[in-house]
């Protein structure tokens, strides 16, 4: 005997799959048949900021623009770690209490002490 919920839930979760592949495919061939198509060279050329491309395409940036990026990432993962654990802490507090509180605070403790790593070798510092 078949359990009926499981066939509901199989059936729903392929009218979602199949809704999911076939929405994007609509939508992009909608917007191939009716958008006009007028080729010109000027839309054929790298957009800078309005400006035309001047110069050869392989430029050296400073490194610092990518350990800028870099410390970016690394705070903004962090902020992504401190939201939910905040959401949850409440409702943990009363169970695991000062052990879910340290574990952040070395969590913020490791975030900082690379923080002070990156400070003292001067690579928050724009020359």
């Amino acid at each position: 005997m078949k359990c009926l919920k499981t066939d509901a839930a199989h059936l729903t979760i392929a009218v979602f799959f199949l809704v999911g592949l076939a929405l994007p495919a609509v939508a992009l061939t909608m917007g191939r048949l009716l958008r006009p198509h007028r080729p010109t060279p000027a839309k054929a050329i790298t957009y800078e900021s309005g400006v035309d491309p001047t110069g050869d395409s392989w430029v050296q940036f400073n490194v610092r623009y990518y350990l800028f990026a870099l410390l970016f990432v690394i705070f903004d993962v962090e902020a992504l770690f401190l939201y939910p654990w905040a959401v949850v802490y409440d409702m943990l507090r009363g169970e695991l209490g000062w052990f879910i509180l340290m574990e952040m605070a070395l969590f913020l403790f490791f975030l900082v002490l690379g923080l002070v790593y990156a400070w003292k070798k001067k690579v928050l510092e724009w020359k």
